[in-house]
């Protein structure tokens, strides 16, 4: 009897414990449940900026990239530019460069080879000097394409990278990219300049030329060159239409000639006229 009364005891003692025990694991699972509710809405939130933030232009630093292979022959370095950056770099050897395609066997022999030029290997380390930081271009970029959207929406943003170009070329664009020479923007001074181009040329071979040259390149590759006419005096129009719309967007004078004054004034005269309808009109003004 004694051992009954035992059992019994025990067993209701077991049962309070076990009831206890699951409230307490209960209480556990909804405080988790809880804390998992508030870290996805953070994590919601921290992507919701992040969208805001893509909004805007942060360039590709390629260069970097680039420079590893170029000075060191980093063979992982040369994976990620043809893995993470295929376009870019088959526009640079075919394009720019112009040493061959990228299916050509011996090409990142040949990728390597071209840049061991000791002037070449001068520029990459003054590149990487002179622009280590970058965000001022970023905000610039970001507002002139803000403001060109306005004038222009239908002109896609592009994604922009910078490159070391040899020399070659300034802006290079393609079906969806703006590619920075960076090496064509080391500033009128440079001493490597002084020995390949002339003072008015050498002006425009600075820091703050690159987002106007690269809001220019942008808008000639979706309007380009009247082809009805070839007349040195449509292509000043042509482009004194672009570099007044550069200077609008800017919200610098960075342009200031013959024919961006006449543009101008027209628009002036004419203010319901867009700049869409600017740009598609070949007449003369």
């Amino acid at each position: 009897m004694e051992l009954i009364r035992f059992f019994s005891t025990f067993a209701n003692d077991f049962n309070i414990v076990y009831q206890k025990l699951i409230t307490a694991v209960r209480r556990i699972y909804f405080a988790l449940l809880a804390c998992m509710v508030v870290c996805i809405g953070c994590e919601w939130h921290l992507r919701t900026n992040d969208v805001q933030t893509s909004e805007g232009i942060e360039v590709e630093r390629y260069d970097r990239i680039q420079a590893l292979y170029l000075t060191t022959g980093d063979r992982s370095a040369l994976q990620q530019l043809n893995t993470r950056y295929p376009e870019q770099t088959r526009l640079l050897l075919e394009d720019v460069l112009k040493i061959g395609t990228v299916n050509d066997p011996a090409i990142n022999a040949k990728f390597l080879h071209f840049y061991q030029d000791s002037t070449l290997q001068l520029l990459i380390g003054e590149v990487e000097k002179q622009y280590a930081d970058m965000e001022d271009v970023n905000k610039e970029l970001t507002s002139a394409f803000k403001e060109l959207h306005k004038v222009l929406p239908d002109i896609p943003q592009p994604l922009v990278y910078t490159q070391i170009g040899a020399l070659t070329q300034s802006v290079i664009v393609g079906d969806s990219t703006l590619g920075i020479c960076l090496d064509k923007y080391l500033g009128a001074d440079y001493p490597l300049y002084t020995f390949y181009y002339p003072e008015q040329q050498r002006q425009q071979m600075t820091r703050k030329m690159i987002v106007p040259d690269c809001i220019g390149f942008f808008v000639l590759s979706h309007y380009p060159m009247p082809e009805n006419d070839t007349t040195m005096e449509a292509r000043h129009q042509h482009m004194g239409k672009i570099q007044w719309l550069v200077n609008r967007v800017t919200h610098k004078r960075t342009f200031s000639n013959e024919h961006v004054k006449n543009v101008e004034q027209f628009m002036n005269r004419n203010r319901r006229i867009t700049a869409q309808q600017l740009l598609e009109n070949e007449n003369k003004i």
